[in-house]
């Protein structure tokens, strides 16, 4: 299935790759090598998920505080 996610700044992809990249190194999570996460657990791609979460609020913060 097609993902209907549209990036509204198609350069923020490797941002967010590499924003994946730091999340499963951190949460020592192997990522698939060939990008199918179906044998990824709900956990570990919830802990993904929430991780990366938690960091861009930090930055939307930071920006907004105009740090």
């Amino acid at each position: 299935m097609a993902s209907s996610n549209q990036l509204v700044v198609p350069q923020a992809k490797a941002a967010l790759q590499s924003m994946k990249v730091e999340a499963a190194q951190s949460l020592g999570v192997q990522i698939p090598a060939d990008g199918y996460y179906g044998n990824v657990t709900s956990r570990d791609a919830g802990s993904l998920g929430g991780y990366i979460t938690k960091k861009l609020v930090q930055m939307a913060e930071q920006q907004l505080s105009g740090r």
